[in-house]
């Protein structure tokens, strides 16, 4: 009578090593084609968005259609979307859509217009008055033009152009923190001054955090 021999144990630093590898491979996966988060490092969506709010970012929104589970659908004027700076690919910035492909859109003295139409805004913020004269910008096929809540202080289409659409990365959702800190400290690049900031974080993290504004919508 024959017998067959017992297969040998797996050893626990295997197991993981396998399951670290697993949960590596779904960190990646969502991070790269589900949901990314995203802080706010500047004030140019000031009042709907704050330096330091901390987002949730739905990449999968506007994917191609074809995934049963993952409904998807057109970017929309007014989504507040995240896309890939098109002067610095390798940065991501975060603004309103405005106008759509082939729309003429004049903007100027608190007033944005759309092919002729008065664009209804109460998310704006001017801290100067506005711009003073209308300027006139048609979008080009494939995409769009974006702007700033706060409008006197945004970096947006009305300085670089339109914002072609491969750039969108996807729409934000939530935030899911918010820390208040200075913009400057936002855009430290100085590792020392980092390390800093690291170290101080649980000591600052009560007093600094904006528990009002978890889990508030981005609209």
């Amino acid at each position: 009578m024959s017998s067959t021999a017992p297969r040998p144990a797996r050893s626990t630093a295997r197991d993981y090593f396998e399951s670290i590898c697993v949960a590596v491979i779904l960190a990646l996966f969502v991070r790269t084609f589900v949901f990314q988060a995203f802080k706010i490092p500047t004030g140019s969506m000031i009042d709907n968005l704050l330096i330091g709010d901390h987002l949730m970012v739905n990449k999968m929104l506007y994917h191609e259609p074809g995934l049963p589970f993952a409904p998807s659908r057109e970017v929309e004027r007014g989504d507040v979307v995240v896309f890939k700076f098109p002067e610095e690919p390798d940065r991501d910035f975060i603004k309103r859509i405005v106008g759509l492909p082939g729309e003429t859109i004049r903007f100027g003295r608190k007033q944005v217009f759309v092919d002729g139409v008065r664009l209804e805004e109460d998310y704006t913020r001017f801290a100067h008055g506005g711009q003073p004269a209308m300027r006139e910008y048609r979008v080009p096929a494939e995409h769009y033009f974006v702007m700033g809540d706060n409008r006197d202080n945004s970096d947006d289409s009305r300085y670089w152009g339109a914002l072609p659409a491969s750039h969108v990365k996807g729409k934000g959702l939530f935030i899911y923190w918010s820390y208040a800190a200075p913009r400057e400290e936002y855009l430290e690049t100085r590792l020392s001054r980092r390390a800093l900031d690291l170290l101080l974080l649980p000591v600052r993290f009560v007093s600094r955090t904006r528990w009002n504004r978890f889990f508030t919508p981005v609209e």
